[in-house]
């Protein structure tokens, strides 16, 4: 039965590779472009623009990676309470 059940979970895993490498690469390149916006010869800008898109985009990672910690704790069955001594 293992067997059965791990066939599926190997397309998942290699979806979840491919798709991530994909995304991945893609939003790392256009944080890069985003970067390119400091050129003040090119563009004219405030430091409340700046803050507000680092704030922007930090806060995305920060839901992201909260989206993924809440699925580890899913996975793991959930909160653990232990008393420390």
């Amino acid at each position: 039965m293992d067997d059965q059940r791990r066939i599926p979970r190997d397309k998942d895993r290699a979806k979840f590779v491919d798709l991530a490498n994909k995304r991945v690469s893609k939003a790392l390149n256009d944080i890069r472009l985003i970067g390119n916006l400091a050129n003040r010869s090119n563009y004219d800008y405030t430091d409340d623009d700046v803050t507000k898109i680092l704030r922007a985009l930090g806060d995305e990672v920060a839901a992201c990676r909260k989206r993924f910690e809440l699925a580890s704790k899913k996975s793991n069955g959930g909160p653990r309470f232990q008393l420390l001594d």
